[in-house]
């Protein structure tokens, strides 16, 4: 549990907050994380999605109990090609969409984690002089947090070294990891994916679809990982099929209970997106980080606090091999003093109560909207009876 306060939950004049997250799982979790924490703080509060068709967001928001407007998605093109002659359109008409939503909701306040749909909810509520928060959750910002910036009223950083003036608080994650007591779910966990009570366990996965070079070292890591006594639970992505079969390994297309893989792991084996990163050191599980090899070199940075922190090992994705794998692993694990301290480094440098510090800054900015509004409401209804 968070522990959060809950503050004045019988006002008629209960805030009305849109969150905008929609398009990837490292957006939508860190917007539904903080409307979870909105609605401890404020149950009263009226909390609306805005998303598109595409991505996770029809499939996940809907889920955790939270209405879902869908907008046209803004792609914004890395390079110049036709997309990028269509985007002033594509602006316009989502822009244009996006207010209709906020006025038909009442948004006292628009919360933004970039993506798709950052870009339009920031200038449909700038142009109807709607506070704005931000939120960024990578190392380096993107283009729709970089502008909504501009508007906001308070801006927020997982890290350091954004790109932008913000206050650094981590990434808001949902109750099942922040309050996860790994030691308290592991006879569970391990029983869950039928994996050995007592053997150390290497947890493997590469994001919803999996990841191939990872895949392929841990394939060629397992003899000898199981030969040393280590248990392997790897999540291979739906579309990929294990190569090895071997008593120890436990292969799964997918974790639908990431909390309980978590639970029952002693070491992870993962790349270091956003979202990754945040969880993996917030329940306190040494790391072996492998950052993807292709974009701007974002995901080592998300990584490098945690490792500077000594919470886990950064590996070039060029230089894993099962020979790597085998190696690290298996001296991490022969070593118990050395696993511990890991695992408490990566704890430390969390930042388990994110959501709330975000949740409870949206609720001042919306707090001061509302009165805003309702001081404009009388204003109008006096003037009113004055002129009449």
């Amino acid at each position: 549990m968070s522990g959060e306060p809950s503050v004045d939950t019988d006002s008629p004049d209960a805030p009305s907050v849109v969150v905008a997250g929609g398009g990837s799982a490292g957006h939508v979790e860190p917007a539904l994380a903080t409307a979870d924490a909105v609605r401890r703080l404020r149950p009263g509060a009226r909390v609306t999605a805005l998303g598109t068709e595409r991505g996770l967001d029809t499939r996940l928001i809907p889920a955790r109990g939270y209405p879902l407007e869908l907008i046209p998605p803004v792609p914004l093109p890395r390079k110049p090609n036709a997309d990028l002659a269509r985007l002033p359109y594509r602006v316009v008409r989502s822009v244009h969409r996006t207010r209709k939503v906020l006025r038909a909701v009442g948004a006292d306040v628009v919360v933004g984690f970039g993506g798709y749909v950052a870009l339009p909810a920031y200038l449909a509520a700038a142009s109807l002089r709607l506070p704005i928060v931000v939120h960024e959750a990578n190392a380096r910002a993107g283009i729709a947090n970089k502008v909504g910036a501009r508007f906001a009223r308070s801006v927020f950083a997982a890290v350091p070294g954004s790109g932008l003036d913000a206050e650094v608080i981590g990434i808001p994650l949902r109750e099942a990891i922040t309050g996860l007591d790994r030691a308290a779910l592991r006879a569970e966990a391990r029983a869950h994916f039928g994996l050995d009570p007592e053997a150390p366990v290497l947890l493997v996965f590469g994001g919803s679809q999996g990841a191939r070079s990872l895949n392929e070292a841990v394939s060629a890591a397992v003899p000898a990982l199981t030969a040393a006594g280590v248990s392997v639970l790897h999540a291979h992505g739906p579309k990929n099929e294990p190569t090895v079969e071997v008593p120890g390994y436990v292969p799964v297309p997918y974790l639908e209970r990431m909390d309980l893989a978590y639970a029952a792991a002693d070491v992870a084996l993962c790349r270091a997106g956003a979202m990754t990163v945040a969880e993996v050191s917030t329940v306190g599980l040494p790391a072996i980080y492998v950052p993807l090899p292709h974009g701007n070199g974002e995901q080592a940075l998300n990584a490098r606090p945690v490792v500077d922190a000594g919470g886990g090992m950064l590996v070039a994705d060029a230089d894993l091999t099962g020979d790597t794998v085998a190696s690290l692993v298996g001296e991490l694990v022969a070593d118990p003093a050395r696993l511990a301290a890991t695992a408490s480094a990566a704890r430390r440098s969390g930042h388990a109560g994110a959501d709330g510090t975000l949740a409870r800054a949206v609720l001042e900015v919306a707090g001061d909207a509302a009165k805003r509004s309702s001081t404009r409401r009388k204003g109008a209804r006096a003037m009113g009876r004055t002129t009449t």
